[in-house]
């Protein structure tokens, strides 16, 4: 398991994260929320760990700006606020857990084992903004609009939302669609293009960019596209 960890307190930050590598979990740390969001674009987490107070951005506003760049890793709200109202506020931005400090480390991890175990569970429904797949049920909607796949355009579509918001290299991306037949030279770019005139229609947001030298993503907003 891979879990950031969130947290201005450098003490508590290098406690936690040091009884979590016994308990054989890996930890990133961060100590604001901008630098928070800047890994959690980058890397893909099991579980993410946030302080409410924290300077730069607080746990709240972080939490619903993950939300709003279509992640659904499980969020685990940190605070010193035990009401009930700060609670509801933190589900209401997209928390999925909240634990009030002072807390236990074994209850911290046992509640971390059961959102990842959670969120591989439900790893047949995808979901990106406005955009899900159902991969058992084999639909898609992008809102209430269904949309029609050929079976190359699903199999890139599952895999851009699955690494969502991570960049999948063109070379990921073509052996997945053709493992053992290397595609013609713009392969690939056709059906990228089919795909995003499927997928983000002219009065929608666009979810997927091509990121110049890296390969594609599909997040919200984005970067360098």
């Amino acid at each position: 398991m891979l879990v950031l960890l969130v947290e201005d307190d450098l003490d508590l930050s290098a406690l936690v994260a040091e009884f979590l590598e016994n308990q054989c979990i890996e930890c990133d740390l961060a100590y604001n929320g901008v630098m928070g969001l800047a890994l959690i674009k980058t890397n893909q987490y099991d579980v993410i760990i946030m302080d409410v107070m924290m300077p730069r951005m607080d746990g709240l506003t972080l939490c619903k700006k993950v939300r709003e760049l279509g992640v659904t890793t499980p969020c685990l709200m940190l605070t010193a606020r035990d009401t009930l109202e700060d609670k509801l506020l933190g589900f209401d931005k997209g928390a999925d857990d909240y634990m009030v400090k002072p807390f236990d480390l074994p209850e911290l991890v046992a509640r971390l084992r059961v959102l990842a175990r959670r969120s591989s569970n439900s790893s047949s429904l995808l979901k990106v903004a406005d955009l899900s797949l159902n991969v058992t049920t084999h639909q898609a909607l992008r809102g209430e609009r269904t949309l029609t796949l050929s079976p190359i355009e699903w199999k890139l579509l599952e895999l851009l939302m699955r690494e969502s918001p991570n960049v999948v290299s063109r070379g990921q991306l073509e052996s997945a669609v053709w493992p053992n037949d290397p595609p013609s030279k713009d392969a690939l770019k056709t059906q990228i293009y089919r795909l995003r005139q499927l997928v983000d229609e002219s009065n929608e947001a666009a979810l997927i960019h091509t990121i110049r030298g890296a390969g594609i993503c599909m997040r919200l907003d984005h970067e360098g596209a």
